[in-house]
């Protein structure tokens, strides 16, 4: 590629002839022939590195308007918004995408909708694929990942590869910061979709309304004018993003309790299943969701209403509802003590997501629900006691252990959800807050495992050290059965 392949997103007029080999942001990554894209973080301004980057081999540095990095032997090329310039550059270079792409924002749910959209596509007869928190799962590739939206070249060159492996259909996960960060920017839509919205990522957003704002990105600007807008209709934040959404000349969809595309007219909830009424187009579906909790069941509608409004017809949609599997460390089954108490994994590590999970289980609790959870160090540090207050209230025995403790002192995160936790035990060492749970089980009783879910490491100062509550929950149940 050349830069005039990339006018109209970027001023090349003087450059055309500067051969493009890749795209990049940082610096540390460039090669002979990259275009260098200058970013400002949160952390660090990339105009800092364009020297560095033109010493890599860089063929020009793109930046800001007024940024002006000296010393540089490279064209400088000024833009007023390097993040879009980058995705839209991303998304022409590497080019392909699937024919039939969606992405799902929200606070909790994102995981599960993007799992189900596939596996609902697959049983359809498509070649599809999901991308998001828990990895890249496609035709012959099952990635574990780290983040909820990739970079804009990680992403376009992973679309371009499931274009390439005759990938039809993918769904992704669409998060405020990738949404703020103009990460999505370039992903050709077919259809978006909204769960929910609930306290989350306020060491980044300044307050919730605008966290919501993030979110309403994908629906205001980077899906098509007249394209399907799937809402759930039962959350506080419904009304405004179906608002939103059609004042962006959106198709607005709703499901759920009050929805009126997918409305759900009766659901009778048991302990690994769910039977629910679904009425489309005036028919009314009975299924068998074999997933246990409210949540799934909005997760499944709103991944339902995706499917269809993408062109699955509605009775294989439904009927592919009877088959889905949960996302991996979404209220997972890991087992059960030989009193028969189930133990679950789940990846709840937000007020709503814990609140959810611990309602979800109560129904078919006849003992205790006993609940081991912490919160992540360098992060909201305000949902602390929120979630201290949630778990004393909806679970019988509350142990507040390690998460993700980073570089702050794990005692001081744990002081700070026991301060809205009177009564809970504290057990720093999550392995054996994990083990001492399952040990205490009884007959009747529901342990949740919650927070880290799918995560196979726990970060401590600035190391990530391998850890599974899988793997404990496990090891703790095969110790208890000795």
């Amino acid at each position: 590629m050349k830069l005039k392949d990339l006018a109209g997103i970027l001023p090349v007029e003087r450059l055309s002839d500067i051969a493009v080999t890749g795209l990049s942001s940082d610096s540390r990554h460039v090669e002979a022939g990259n275009l260098f894209f200058a970013l400002h973080g949160t952390k660090a301004d990339g105009t800092a590195y364009a020297a560095d980057a033109a010493r890599r081999g860089a063929s020009a540095v793109v930046v800001a308007q007024g940024a002006a990095p000296g010393g540089l032997t490279v064209p400088v090329i000024a833009v007023d918004d390097p993040r879009l310039a980058l995705a839209l550059a991303a998304a022409r270079f590497f080019g392909r995408q699937p024919e039939t792409m969606v992405a799902v924002t929200g606070t909790s749910g994102k995981t599960s909708v993007a799992a189900f959209t596939r596996q609902i596509w697959e049983q359809a007869g498509f070649s599809a694929a999901s991308i998001g928190t828990t990895g890249v799962v496609a035709p012959g590739r099952n990635e574990y990942g780290s983040l909820t939206t990739l970079d804009p070249v990680a992403l376009h060159r992973l679309l371009a590869e499931l274009a390439g492996a005759g990938v039809t259909h993918a769904s992704m996960e669409a998060s405020s910061h990738g949404l703020d960060q103009r990460r999505l920017d370039g992903v050709r839509l077919a259809a978006a979709a909204f769960t929910n919205l609930g306290r989350d990522h306020m060491d980044y957003h300044p307050t919730v309304e605008d966290y919501h704002r993030a979110k309403l990105r994908l629906f205001k600007d980077l899906l098509p004018k007249g394209a399907p807008a799937v809402i759930f209709a039962d959350d506080p934040w419904s009304a405004p993003t179906v608002a939103a959404a059609k004042a962006a000349r959106l198709a607005v969809l709703t499901v759920g309790r009050h929805g009126t595309f997918l409305t759900l007219k009766r659901v009778e909830h048991e302990r690994h299943r769910q039977r629910a009424e679904i009425e489309h187009d005036g028919l009314i579906s009975e299924i068998d969701l074999p997933l246990a909790g409210d949540f799934q069941i909005s997760n499944a509608l709103v991944a339902a209403g995706l499917a269809i409004a993408t062109g699955t017809p509605a009775g294989t949609t439904l009927a592919a509802l009877e088959k889905l599997k949960g996302a991996p460390g979404r209220l997972d089954l890991v087992g059960t003590t030989a009193a028969g108490a189930p133990v679950y994994v789940d990846y709840a590590h937000k007020p709503d997501a814990l609140e959810n999970v611990l309602a979800s289980v109560r129904p078919f609790t006849t003992g205790r629900v006993v609940v081991v959870f912490g919160c992540g160090g360098d992060r909201d540090r305000g949902k602390r006691p929120i979630m201290g207050e949630i778990a004393t209230r909806l679970a019988d025995v509350v142990i507040v252990t390690d998460d993700n403790p980073r570089s702050e002192v794990p005692e001081e995160i744990r002081a700070a959800i026991l301060a809205a936790a009177p009564g809970a035990i504290e057990i720093g060492d999550r392995r054996k807050a994990i083990h001492e749970a399952v040990a205490m089980l009884a007959a009747g009783d529901t342990l949740i495992v919650a927070g880290k879910g799918h995560e196979e490491g726990q970060t401590v100062g600035t190391q990530t050290l391998p850890f599974s509550d899988h793997a404990e929950v496990r090891a703790a149940l095969t110790e208890r059965a000795a």
